[in-house]
């Protein structure tokens, strides 16, 4: 998030971004100790899962193109919308693994729960032409964009 200062261990970035929507989350780099994360895994794991989906969003002169690793998910698993107000939201859960009352966890680094990223799509985006894959793990969204017609330019002879 830009203008918000870094001791809360964020990264910080003079750029102002006005199409982001991304609220800033004083919990996101909150170190919980061992044994909360031991009392309540599924409070740390779901946190963590809505925190670390990464978006990557870039402009080409053709479109704007979102990449998000999303590993181990299926499609079937993923929602991308579009709000009439021109958000672009992209949502899911990942499921939480089985556990086997025999088995004993060494490490669970590996996030479940439920996340979503929205970006408000700047003026020029084409909504009706969204479309979106999954290959590898790897979400892409293309919301194509308009011409920016050129004015006119007409000249005018000056008498006299």
């Amino acid at each position: 998030m830009s203008l918000i200062p870094s001791f809360f261990g964020g990264r910080r970035s003079n750029v102002y971004d006005p199409f982001s929507l991304d609220l800033w989350d004083p919990f996101k780099d909150f170190p919980f100790s061992s044994s909360v994360s031991s009392s309540f895994p599924e409070l740390s794991r779901e946190n963590s899962a809505f925190v670390n989906t990464r978006v990557d969003w870039k402009e080409t002169p053709e479109a704007h193109v979102f990449k998000a690793d999303l590993p181990g998910l299926k499609k079937e698993e993923v929602k991308v919308e579009i709000e009439d107000d021109r958000v672009l939201q992209i949502s899911g859960e990942r499921s939480v693994e089985k556990e086997d009352k025999n088995d004993q966890w060494h490490r669970v680094e590996r996030s479940s729960g439920k996340f979503m990223r929205r970006f408000r799509l700047p003026e020029n985006a084409k909504m009706e032409q969204v479309k979106a894959a999954m290959e590898n793990g790897v979400l892409t969204v293309t919301v194509p964009k308009e011409e920016i017609k050129k004015p006119d330019v007409k000249s005018i002879e000056i008498s006299g």
